[in-house]
């Protein structure tokens, strides 16, 4: 059953509750795809540990992702979100359906091209993005074919976002944050099951994990697709270029991919260095960053879907007071659940990998490494959470200059801290590279936007990040004495009750001290908890 947003009353547009509410729909969906993930993460390593198969799979994987990022869930949906935003207040309904149907055929048709040119040129763009796959007989041509089956993906994820702009801008935010829990579904019940089959048939197993990706983008884009029906938008396949909405969106979109290209272009680079390191580089940098991905999703990324729809109304009515608030609320919120999800994972970043990845084929020496690379990229936690929100906040003021600019710099500090450290610290290097990166992005972006804005309530947020800041340091100490206390465990049983334990002490930890510190946002939200929970 969707979810869908109801304002409470006395609550203020754009408040920390308010957004909480929003925000707390996306993260329990978020939460179940999120541990589906892992799951199918987990599934991997078991089948297929980091060797030559992994590292195939995730290149090719990376590629029909790269434009997914690009297209689907970056510049497009902060694009039409704007855009659809503005007619649904400004124009009549028939206007919207128009320009919802317009975009749709166009996004079709402009993404079934780039897929056909995608299969077509596979081969030289395995070779492009990992050229050192070619040392390895065999590696090369298992990459391409499997890019081959995975590129239809990118057309079935592009609907699915623009049907999660739809949805989101009119309140729905569980069934389209839901949707891609039934793509990691898909995933591990069609692609496991096939990896276990296909050899029998003579085909690498790894193929089945490729099909079952394919089927997951399908699955991601159906389960929405009734709830888009109900709302009376209806497919079509008519196109006006000449539509308004139409050009306002390419006028925002095609910035904001060049914006978001940079980020694309990293993650080139950091897989072209990394296929350049010792074999399984490529595999431990993607399951780290996989488990980190889970409390950027969780919070990060659940804030910034709630709180999209609230700034892009708050900058069609030029309100840049109230915006600057909204801005804040979502920033400290993000802060005070990433800092202490980033200090937990760098503590018990070895426990944590092993119990989650180290079974069948996945050696302790790929915990290990795995475990490495993720206590460097937790470096960056905070820092990607903010980016999430403070991006789009450009786009609804529709600026994409700065954006770009950002992350071009982005760009060349990463290559610069790479070169720096990659005969040092190998693979560790592109995740910290990839972290430090990130920040000086943040950091620009949020300095450029406070005199755009002519200022918000920096001084709030400054203290606040001290108080969080001072909060999960406690909570880290304690994680990492109780973590001792522990040792090392054989058993998986063993492992699980470890890092449970010391997870729920450090939650506790946290929560204890961060309330007692006095942070705003957190007391807002735990009041209107407590008073929706008596309520009833």
């Amino acid at each position: 059953m969707s979810r869908k947003s109801r304002s409470i009353p006395g609550e203020k547009a754009g408040s920390s509750a308010g957004l909480a509410r929003s925000a707390g729909s996306v993260s329990i969906a978020v939460f179940f795809s999120r541990i589906l993930g892992l799951l199918r993460e987990q599934v991997l390593a078991g089948l297929f540990g980091a060797g030559t198969a992994m590292d195939a799979f995730v290149v090719a994987y990376r590629i029909p992702n790269l434009l997914r990022d690009l297209f689907a869930e970056g510049a497009l949906s902060a694009a039409f979100v704007s855009v659809f935003t503005e007619y649904e207040q400004k124009r009549s309904r028939e206007d919207t359906l128009r320009l919802v149907s317009n975009v749709l055929a166009v996004l079709t048709v402009t993404v079934s091209i780039i897929v056909i040119i995608g299969m077509v040129s596979a081969g030289r763009l395995v070779t492009l993005l990992a050229p050192d796959f070619a040392d390895i007989p065999g590696k090369v041509l298992l990459t391409k074919e499997l890019t081959i089956i995975m590129f239809p993906f990118l057309l079935f994820i592009s609907v699915s976002a623009l049907f999660m702009g739809i949805l989101n801008t009119r309140g729905y935010f569980f069934i389209p944050s839901f949707a891609s829990s039934c793509f990691n579904l898909a995933s591990i019940t069609i692609g496991g099951g096939l990896a276990l089959l296909l050899p029998g048939w003579g085909l690498p197993a790894i193929f089945g994990m490729a099909v079952g990706t394919l089927l997951g983008g399908l699955a991601q884009l159906g389960i929405q697709l009734p709830l888009v029906l109900r709302q009376g938008f209806r497919p079509g396949f008519r196109i006006d270029l000449r539509c308004p909405g139409l050009r306002r969106i390419g006028r925002l979109i095609v910035p904001a991919i060049i914006g978001l290209s940079a980020t694309q272009i990293n993650i080139f680079i950091n897989t072209n260095f990394a296929s350049r390191c010792a074999e399984g580089s490529v595999a431990w940098l993607n399951y780290s960053f996989r488990l980190m991905q889970f409390p950027i999703g969780l919070f990060g990324v659940a804030l910034s879907v709630a709180t999209l729809p609230v700034i892009a109304r708050q900058a069609a009515l030029r309100n840049s007071a109230i915006l600057g608030e909204t801005l804040v609320s979502s920033l400290t919120l993000a802060f005070a659940l990433t800092t202490p999800a980033a200090v937990g994972l760098w503590v018990l970043a070895e426990p944590v990998i092993g119990l989650i990845y180290q079974h069948g084929r996945f050696s302790p020496y790929d915990t290990f490494m795995t475990a490495q690379a993720l206590k460097f990229y937790s470096i960056g936690l905070l820092a990607y959470s903010a980016v999430k929100i403070i991006v789009p906040v450009y786009y609804a003021l529709d600026d994409t200059r700065i954006p770009v600019i950002g992350s071009f710099i982005a760009v060349a500090a990463n290559i610069c801290i790479i070169l720096a450290t990659i005969k040092l610290l190998q693979h560790r290097a592109i995740a910290l590279s990839t972290s430090l990166s990130i920040i000086l992005n943040f950091l620009l972006l949020a300095a450029i936007l406070y005199r755009k804005l002519g200022g918000f309530p920096a001084v709030r947020l400054f203290f606040s990040l001290a108080k969080i800041l001072a909060a999960s340091g406690l909570m880290g100490a304690a994680v990492w004495w109780i973590s001792g206390l522990f040792g090392k465990s054989p058993s998986p049983l063993g492992q699980l009750v470890k890092v449970l334990v010391t997870i729920l002490t450090g939650m506790a930890c946290y929560g204890l001290t961060a309330f007692m510190m006095g942070i705003p946002e957190l007391r807002e939200v735990s009041d209107k908890i407590k008073q929706r929970i008596f309520d009833r």
